[in-house]
């Protein structure tokens, strides 16, 4: 029970009925250099700055997709950054989905993404392409054959539907 008290005051140290303490616990985690607020919004910022430069590369390439508020419009609860209309090839695997990452892909950190989200997404839509833009662990990327691409930046070699006229 103390446990749930002391966690519930540190998320909202005003519930400290010493003030002198309360305002020593805010001081702290407004400085806090890893899990503070202003560490959150500078993550916030970087992530949404990296799906706008992926948005801009799908553009450019005149790739059709879904971005995730279209996708939530649709009733959609769980969704990747992006679902390209009509599928592509990278390397070899077929792509419906991508989701970009403004991190470095660690072990801890992608394995807690798969549980979270990759999986579901596999399931929903099939196989996709994780963007990690700060690099990633190689070793990581055995999920390839399940439906899983990893890549450090946006795929060169992209193969799209072509359609003849004849």
């Amino acid at each position: 029970m103390m446990r749930i008290i002391l966690e519930s005051m540190l998320r909202d140290p005003s519930q400290i009925p010493d003030g002198v303490l309360a305002n020593q616990v805010y001081q702290c985690i407004v400085n806090d250099c890893c899990y503070g607020p202003l560490v959150d919004c500078i993550k916030h910022a970087i992530g949404h700055e990296h799906e706008v430069l992926l948005r801009d590369l799908l553009l450019e390439k005149n790739l059709s997709f879904l971005d995730e508020d279209q996708l939530r419009a649709k009733g959609y609860d769980k969704t990747p950054d992006f679902i390209l209309q009509v599928p592509v090839a990278v390397e070899g695997h077929i792509i419906h989905w991508i989701e970009s990452k403004a991190s470095f892909g660690d072990e801890c950190s992608h394995h807690a993404y798969l549980h979270d989200q990759f999986w579901s997404y596999w399931n929903r839509f099939g196989p996709g392409l994780v963007i990690y833009w700060y690099g990633f662990i190689q070793e990581l990327d055995c999920n390839r054959e399940r439906g899983i691409l990893l890549k450090a930046c946006f795929p060169t070699n992209i193969v799209t539907l072509c359609h003849s006229l004849a």
